[in-house]
């Protein structure tokens, strides 16, 4: 199987660059893990995600589709 930067394909490496790389979405992602478990987090932040990009339609910038999935893995090793 591929490794794209240690993510297990391109839409989650994309989503988890995104996360990471955009200051708002960062602070927000970082709030949410210290706060609720790391599905409920994703949950938020997958939420909070298709309302910040929504000119993309579902998408980041890059059209990677923001998918439970997706940000949920971006979230694996967060605070451990």
């Amino acid at each position: 199987m591929a490794q794209y930067q240690g993510h297990k394909n391109w839409n989650h490496w994309n989503v988890s660059l995104w996360i990471m790389n955009e200051y708002n979405v960062y602070k927000w992602a970082a709030y949410l893990v210290t706060r609720y478990n790391r599905d409920v987090a994703a949950r938020k932040l997958l939420a909070y995600c298709k309302v910040y990009w929504r000119e993309f339609h579902g998408c980041t910038p890059d059209d990677a589709p923001l998918t439970f999935s997706s940000v949920r893995a971006a979230l694996t090793n967060w605070g451990k």
